[in-house]
């Protein structure tokens, strides 16, 4: 099948799944029951099965449902939001302007996603509370601390302003937040090992339109994702927002490059797809 061909089954598939599930999410989401945090997770593995996103999956996210958990991941391109979605039942934080992207805000508001605008430092703390609250209700709340996409390679620093969200000061919380970090990596194209110079097929750069990317992605197929989740801890084990954010700028960093390198058989557990 030919990449045209592909791209219009995919989307043919696509729009009426999403019309199936829209108005369940709505219900689900009015009645604030797990069914909310679970059909965005059922959406994100069908469209992921389609597009021939092939995921590998190491250590298990954390969370029971009852205890939020702020997941801490280097992002890459969009095709994250489908990978980590699939292999978890997340919301995201999203920058401002996603929120006016037409399609793509409503899915984002289906799974609950926190917008945030990232230029005004002013207001951080109010950002920070209204993640905070979602992990009051047992969320699993993404979090993407480089503020932009990478090329696939390297980490970009992290920035701590939203980290407050973990609440570490006694006081700012009365129920216990976990962290976790978390990497994703795109590791193989048509099971062949992608070198640095073929990472910017999944990689979405900054400068890259969305609709262009989205659908070079498609008409490729056959994408490994590697998704490692790493250890969870209590974010009372750090007094603020910047010794926090550094020490899952180094966690995360080091499990991109167990993942890029091909060494995820040092970790722990098994392998899932």
């Amino acid at each position: 099948m030919n990449g045209r061909a592909r791209l219009a089954l995919i989307l043919g598939l696509v729009v009426p799944l999403t019309g199936i599930l829209l108005p369940l999410q709505l219900m689900a989401i009015r009645k604030s029951g797990r069914l909310r945090r679970r059909l965005p997770q059922t959406w994100h593995r069908i469209v992921a099965r389609l597009m021939g996103l092939h995921l590998r999956i190491h250590g298990e996210p954390a969370g029971t449902g009852d205890d939020g958990v702020l997941i801490v991941c280097n992002h890459v391109s969009w095709l994250d939001i489908v990978a980590l979605g699939a292999a978890a039942p997340v919301s995201f934080v999203a920058k401002e302007e996603v929120s006016g992207w037409p399609g793509i805000s409503l899915l984002a508001r289906l799974q609950e996603t926190v917008f945030v605008d990232r230029e005004r430092r002013r207001t951080a703390g109010t950002q920070a509370t209204r993640i905070r609250e979602r992990l009051a209700k047992g969320d699993a709340v993404v979090l993407f601390p480089e503020g932009t996409t990478s090329d696939g390679n390297f980490l970009l620093p992290f920035k701590s302003a939203l980290f407050g969200a973990a609440g570490m000061q006694a006081g700012e919380t009365d129920f216990p937040v976990l962290v976790q970090p978390v990497a994703i990596a795109y590791t193989h194209l048509h099971g062949m090992p992608m070198g640095r110079f073929d990472r910017p097929v999944a990689a979405w750069p900054g400068d890259i339109e969305l609709g262009p990317h989205l659908k070079g992605v498609i008409e490729k197929g056959a994408i490994d994702a590697t998704i490692i989740f790493g250890e969870p801890f209590p974010a009372s084990t750090f007094a603020g927002r910047k010794a926090l954010a550094a020490h899952c700028e180094q966690a995360v960093r080091e499990l991109v490059s167990l993942a890029l390198r091909g060494r995820t058989a040092l970790l722990s557990g098994s392998e899932k797809r």
